[in-house]
């Protein structure tokens, strides 16, 4: 039985790379697929009134007319396809990526546990706070601190309502205490949008940068999510988020203690596709493809 795997970030809509991504999976037919948020066309065009049709159906019209004909031309050798939202990606869109699945065609895993082949597949989607508006998928971090230069969580705008109580007193820390409570993470596969913080995966183009004479922090990534790879020891984890990282460490991969971190976001025009065997995760490796 194959077992080797894709995983992909990051896309924003690019219809182009997804065409790219569709003719990689027919042609090598990977047993699954993992998508690590930001898929859809920006989130801050969700605000523009005359994008918000188009925006809404995005997910029907392309993704899902997508994966459906992949389907159709791969019948059995379908990969199991599980994905995750991410911070530019309005979170008014979740429904229906819930309702999609409904079909088959993938599996939504954002706060999840799923089990695959013997192992277990984690998601979860928010990230801590950023300087940009759209805060549906934003949360502290390991507590309530914003970095220079961002806003907090309750100080941009929702696509859906949320009780101000939760974007106030909720962090990435206490979500994931609660998602891998008491589990054995030792054959685990996380998904994340987010990367861990001081890493190969999460270094930022903000050299020299300065908000009111405080210079910003090169590292954008979570805290928390550092902390619960180090503390929980899981498999494999899957991060986007920062497309310039690996332009500026030279890495798209990096190590804490056993478990092996992935970064498939990229800055360029290519498709940046990751592909790994859970049974060996360090043998990973990346090919970029140019957009069909």
């Amino acid at each position: 039985m194959k077992n080797e795997v894709f995983f992909v970030s990051d896309l924003h809509g690019n219809m182009a790379l997804y065409r790219t991504l569709f003719a990689a999976v027919r042609k090598e037919r990977p047993a699954a697929l993992f998508l690590g948020g930001d898929l859809l066309p920006g989130g801050t065009a969700f605000f523009a009134d005359t994008l918000k049709a188009s925006h809404r159906d995005f997910i029907h019209t392309c993704l899902a007319e997508g994966f459906s004909r992949l389907r159709r031309d791969l019948e059995d050798e379908y990969p199991d396809v599980f994905l995750i939202l991410g911070n530019d990606d309005a979170r008014i869109e979740e429904a229906s990526v819930l309702d999609v699945a409904t079909s088959g065609l993938w599996t939504y895993v954002h706060n999840r546990r799923v089990s695959w082949r013997g192992f277990d597949i984690y998601g979860y989607a928010n990230v801590p706070p950023t300087p940009f508006r759209l805060k549906d998928w934003e949360r502290y971090d390991v507590s309530r601190y914003t970095d220079p230069g961002c806003t907090a969580p309750f100080e941009g705008s929702l696509t859906v309502p949320v009780p101000v109580s939760r974007l106030e007193y909720t962090t990435i820390s206490e979500d994931l205490e609660h998602l891998a409570a008491g589990r054995d993470l030792s054959r685990s596969l996380f998904l994340f949008h987010a990367p861990p913080y001081q890493t190969k995966l999460d270094r930022a183009a903000l050299d020299g940068k300065m908000v009111d004479y405080v210079p910003l922090d090169v590292h954008v990534g979570s805290i928390a999510v550092k902390r619960f790879i180090e503390n929980r020891h899981p498999l494999v984890t899957m991060h986007g988020h920062v497309h310039e990282s690996a332009r500026i460490t030279g890495s798209w991969q990096d190590r804490i203690n056993g478990t092996c971190l992935f970064s498939a976001a990229h800055e360029g025009p290519d498709l940046a596709l990751v592909r790994f065997d859970p049974r060996e995760p360090e043998k990973a490796a990346r090919v970029m493809l140019p957009p069909g």
